[in-house]
């Protein structure tokens, strides 16, 4: 009887070892499945989905989407409604033509502020010029960070002042790496934007457009574009005697003859007066279909949008169309099948299921994954 009690006794203290032994491992699992998913790219994919008449299709679940990459399904787990608020760095181009219209672009900049939702943020960045000994040097400069405080962004605009230069491609990658340069909060990993008021031709930069854009595209942040067309205004005073004509910049030239002029027989100067009529204008050509290309790309990739405008006049509704899809975006995340990191571009495709024909859905498009 004794022995009987023994080996039960023995029995019951083997199955509690075991018990606990099974319970010290799951934790260690879960561990590792976390140190897996720390170490995985979250993917972040902004979309936009209209009818057959461009109405946004409002009150769509995460089960009615699908997301590719590469052509290999992904698991879905993040998803944001329409209805969640969004990140949004407004950025103002106040050189060139647009000196003289500076409180165009303040109203319109502060009516498009007030048409964006109450839980939304937006952080203000614009040119300025500053003096380096007797040089003048347009910088970026950000008047308020993330906010939605709409005193206070209301107060930044009064301080938007003018430069005598361009510094776009330096202010693209200020908005990504000062702004955007963290990881988001739960509620906003998805939707963050860039607004820019522009005619995206960059003049001072010290970086190059293929640096803004690693950035941006790397940090999944939705691209629009209001572009302004200044190219009238600006050839009409680019002509002529040279000492009282608007001039190229010498990085402008340098552009010219780098990236699209690259092995022509025209000789190079930097120096504008060195230029004739002729070539002035074919510079002035070249240098605004780029600066337009690249928008179309960084919207397209990014599941934005390009607004072309007249002048500085039409803005106001131009902003209106960006503050009503900002308020419809979706936006999904996925941890990708591929683990690798072979720093490869990978495109994504979205698809939704259950809605009528003619239905149209923007997203963006790919993203290049990290490298060892």
């Amino acid at each position: 009887m004794l022995r009987n009690r023994a080996m039960w006794c023995l029995l019951l203290m083997l199955f509690a070892f075991a018990e606990a032994g099974a319970q010290d491992k799951k934790p260690a699992k879960a561990a590792d499945e976390e140190v897996i998913r720390v170490d995985t790219e979250l993917v972040e994919v902004p979309v936009v989905v209209t009818d057959r008449a461009g109405k946004p299709l409002l009150n769509l679940k995460q089960g009615s989407f699908s997301v590719y990459e590469d052509g290999k399904p992904q698991q879905i787990t993040d998803f944001g409604a329409s209805s969640a608020p969004f990140e949004v760095a407004l950025l103002l181009d106040t050189s060139g033509s647009a000196r003289s219209e500076l409180q165009l672009i303040r109203r319109a900049a502060q009516n498009f502020i007030t048409s964006l939702r109450p839980g939304d943020k937006v952080a203000i960045v614009a040119f300025r010029t500053d003096t380096e000994g007797r040089r003048s040097v347009p910088t970026g400069e950000i008047l308020s960070n993330l906010t939605d405080d709409r005193a206070a962004l209301s107060s930044s605009l009064d301080r938007v002042s003018t430069s005598n230069g361009t510094p776009y491609y330096d202010s693209l990658i200020e908005v990504a790496e000062k702004i955007f340069g963290g990881p988001a909060k739960p509620e906003f990993r998805g939707r963050r934007a860039l607004v820019a008021l522009t005619d995206g031709v960059d003049s001072t930069s010290a970086a190059d457009y293929s640096e803004a854009q690693e950035l941006l595209e790397g940090s999944g942040i939705i691209c629009y574009f209001i572009k302004v067309n200044t190219r009238d205004f600006f050839e009409q005073n680019l002509l002529g005697d040279c000492q009282i004509a608007i001039r190229f910049s010498a990085a402008q030239i340098r552009r010219y003859y780098r990236k699209i002029a690259a092995g022509s027989k025209l000789e190079t100067t930097s120096d504008f007066c060195q230029l004739g009529d002729f070539e002035r204008l074919a510079i002035s050509k070249k240098l605004y279909e780029l600066a337009s290309d690249e928008m179309n790309s960084l919207a397209k990739r990014s599941g934005g949008r390009v607004f072309p405008v007249d002048d500085l006049s039409d803005a106001r509704v131009a902003f209106k169309s960006v503050a009503d899809e900002i308020g419809t975006k979706y936006s999904l995340g996925y941890y990708s099948s591929n683990e690798k990191r072979d720093g490869t571009y990978r495109q994504i495709k979205v698809d939704v299921k259950g809605l009528p024909a003619g239905t149209q859905v923007r997203a963006r498009e790919g993203y290049t994954a990290r490298g060892n």
